[in-house]
This record gives structure tokens, C-alpha cells and sequence, in this order.
């Protein structure tokens, strides 16, 4: 079973805090954004396995660790998880980087693939799906399932907020998703936004309306 993970951090309480602030403006929401996804970066790869090696330092030959070899995929979803993908990339820059973009037909409701490119080897990948909002949960969820079935084995979501229905839906249809989050909030409204949220995060990403 997939687990919900809350990171507690001051500085990504600290600084989600801002984020949420509807005075922050573009520049600097992209430049908060860029460096919570850092911040969780640093937290989600506590996991990641070592392997020993040998090094001379200035002194004499030493064991040390490097990271063993398992292959990062970030795959954000577009176009609002394009502001969380470099802040990530500092952490781990020899990490690949696929897209997804994905729109629900208004009259069938099912997902519609618009855009889709992914690194040929992501069966290999541990791969981490980027969206700032898990609000119904029905994009992450296309796009888990869009990676699923290419072949994708082990997928992590980050996302800066959620709501509760958004994270039960990820459970439900993929239990084996782990979830990452700086902020569980409280709700859904009737228009489908997060209570209290941070409003549109592709709004605010790129000065849109």
C-alpha cells in the first residue's frame, strides 16, 4: 500500500506559507516553488541506496559513498509541474526528464492524451510524477496510469498541496504510488479548488489568467 508522506521541514513550512500568500507575485511564487521542490527533493531521495568506493583525498586513500547507480525519471505534469522541475533537477541533474500533458474530453470525460515524451527506459526508472495541485486527483491519476501502461514500474507523486479526495483517489487506483506532499489541506470547494490552497498554480507560475 502506497504511503502519504507530509513534510514537516520549518524552512518548506516556512517558505509553502508565501507561497500560499495570494500578494506573492510571479517572480518571486516561481522562485519559492522552485526551491520547496528542492527542499522535497532533498527529503524524497533519503531512500535512495549507496554503494562503497575508494578515493584518494589530499591525505590518503579513503572508503566512501556514492549513490548506486538507480536510475531518477521526472516527469511533470504540464504544464503547472513545469515550476517544480529545476528546482529538483539541482539535487539530482543527471536525472532525465519526460512530459506529460493530458485534457479530459468534455463530452466523454475520459483522459485525452495531448502530449506525451518520456525517456525510452523508463521500465528502468524510478520515477517521480511533479504537480504542484492534488485537488480531484484525476490528472495525477491519468498520468500514473499513462506511465503504467508504457511500462513504468516504480512511481513516486510530489506535489506541493493536496486535498483529501485527490490523495484517497491516488490510494484507490494506485496503491502502490507512494505520495509526497508539503501540506495536506482541507478540502475541495465547489469549483473543484483546494481549500485553503494557493489558487491556480499554473496562474501563478506564469502570470496567466
Amino acid at each position: 500500500m502506497g504511503n502519504v508522506f507530509v513534510f514537516d521541514h520549518p524552512l518548506i513550512q516556512h517558505k509553502l506559507t508565501y507561497i500560499r500568500d495570494k500578494s506573492t507575485g510571479t517572480k518571486e511564487f516561481r522562485e519559492l516553488v522552485d526551491e520547496v521542490a528542492m527542499l522535497m527533493a532533498f527529503e524524497i531521495t533519503r531512500d535512495l541506496p549507496l554503494q562503497d568506493v575508494e578515493v584518494e583525498t589530499p591525505v590518503t586513500a579513503a572508503k566512501a559513498k556514492v549513490l548506486a547507480g538507480k536510475k531518477i525519471g521526472l516527469v511533470p505534469i504540464l504544464r503547472a509541474g513545469l515550476g517544480m522541475v529545476d528546482g529538483v533537477r539541482k539535487l539530482i541533474p543527471a536525472a532525465k526528464v519526460g512530459h506529460v500533458g493530458l485534457y479530459r474530453d468534455p463530452e466523454t470525460l475520459q483522459p485525452v492524451e495531448y502530449y506525451i515524451k518520456l525517456p525510452s527506459d523508463i521500465n528502468e526508472r524510478e520515477l517521480i510524477v511533479i504537480d504542484p495541485m492534488l485537488a480531484t486527483g484525476g490528472s495525477a491519476n491519468d498520468a500514473i496510469a499513462s506511465l503504467k501502461k508504457r511500462g513504468a514500474q516504480n512511481i513516486r507523486l510530489m506535489c506541493l498541496v493536496a486535498a483529501p479526495e485527490g490523495v484517497e483517489l491516488i490510494k484507490k487506483e494506485h496503491p502502490d504510488v507512494d505520495i509526497y506532499l508539503a501540506a495536506l489541506d482541507e478540502k475541495l470547494d465547489d469549483h473543484g479548488y483546494i481549500v485553503p490552497g494557493l489558487g491556480d498554480a499554473g496562474d501563478r507560475l506564469f502570470g496567466t489568467k
